[in-house]
């Protein structure tokens, strides 16, 4: 990781990358694809899935930087029970007032923001030997080219060094192209029950394929 001369680097995220890095998700967020448009309010996606790894866990925030702009990133927790109270306890009062909740969620907005209200969906007791989590997220343009796997590479070094010797993430099942990518990297399916949309995958932390 460093700020290489021949095109775009890893390096640690700063608080001004804020806005690309919500760029970045919204317009990944569709199973990879553009989400904008989807969701009435375009900090949504950010809110739910950006803002409170870079808030809560700076030192866990990677970006892809390309010209002074992030353009991907990789972030995440090492612990994910922690970070579910966390992210009640000091995450979600600062956004709360933008996204009321709804009684019965119908809309995509209002299914969204369910998810923000129920942070406690993320323990799962079938990944407890995978205490770590992570996203990962970069800009079509700058896939397939290397970039995702030196983003995982850093990011999984620092989970190791926080303590954190496995990791899961979930994705969407529909997402193809995110499985072969993850499959490469030496990630493994985990069964979880009922998981919905939702594929959960695993591996250590440690130095391997990725």
């Amino acid at each position: 990781m460093g700020e290489g001369r021949g095109g775009p680097f890893v390096r640690p995220y700063r608080a001004r990358d804020r806005e690309a890095v919500y760029d970045v998700c919204v317009r990944t967020a569709d199973a990879g694809g553009d989400a904008r448009g989807i969701y009435r309010d375009p900090d949504l996606m950010g809110d739910l899935f950006a803002g409170p790894y870079v808030w809560l866990a700076p030192h866990l925030a990677f970006v892809l930087d390309d010209g002074g702009r992030a353009v991907g990133y990789a972030i995440g927790t090492a612990d994910t029970a922690a970070f579910a109270e966390a992210f009640r306890r000091r995450w979600l009062p600062r956004v709360a007032g933008r996204y009321p909740r709804a009684r019965q969620p119908v809309t995509p907005d209002e299914r969204m923001t369910e998810l923000l209200y129920t942070p406690e969906r993320m323990v799962l007791p079938e990944l407890a030997d995978h205490p770590a989590h992570l996203h990962i997220d970069i800009l079509p343009a700058y896939q397939r080219a290397g970039h995702g796997r030196a983003l995982m590479r850093t990011l999984l070094d620092a989970l190791r060094r926080e303590g954190a010797e496995r990791v899961h993430l979930g994705m969407l099942t529909v997402n193809t192209g995110a499985r072969r990518f993850y499959d490469r990297l030496g990630f493994h399916e985990l069964a979880v029950p009922d998981p919905g949309p939702l594929t959960y995958l695993g591996r250590a932390t440690e130095a391997g394929s990725a």
